[in-house]
């Protein structure tokens, strides 16, 4: 079993979304299937068909969040040391091709999100960071090539 490291917070929220499906959508969905079942002919029952293909994806999505809520281990950030990137590090960079400063926080997959910065530790770049310390240079193999970076700082968020 792999297991996913998260925060307390994206814990909890897992939790209420899965409460959330389970409890007020599920029946929801359910009702719809039942109450198009009852208007006739399942073969050309249009209603009948979106409202299971409804139920299905429902259902995985429940699969998926017990899946990973199974596997979820807490982290604390007073845990993680800061003298190496680990997960929830802040890392700042410097990108050695356009000599510009990049910074990045690394998180689990479930908190990644490129517009605050925030990139997964299961990403191409973060899996590169992960163990590396102050002054390394790192050379990163992306879809699009190779990216070049130094480390220039590491901080405890």
């Amino acid at each position: 079993m792999k297991f996913e490291y998260v925060t307390q917070q994206i814990l909890q929220k897992m939790k209420e979304e899965l409460h959330d499906y389970k409890f007020k959508k599920r029946p929801l969905v359910s009702q719809k299937v039942a109450t198009a079942r009852e208007h006739g002919d399942l073969k050309e029952n249009a209603e009948y068909h979106a409202a299971r293909e409804e139920l299905s994806l429902l259902e995985t999505r429940i699969k998926q969040l017990e899946d990973r809520i199974a596997r979820a281990r807490i982290i604390n950030e007073e845990d993680i040391p800061g003298d190496a990137v680990y997960i929830l590090t802040t890392v700042v960079l410097k990108d050695l091709d356009f000599n510009e400063m990049i910074e990045y926080k690394l998180v689990s997959v479930a908190e990644a999100n490129i517009s605050e910065n925030k990139i997964s530790v299961a990403s191409p770049v973060g899996k590169a960071l992960i163990g590396k310390k102050k002054g390394e240079k790192v050379v990163v193999q992306v879809p699009a090539g190779k990216l070049n970076y130094e480390i220039i700082d590491i901080k405890r968020s």
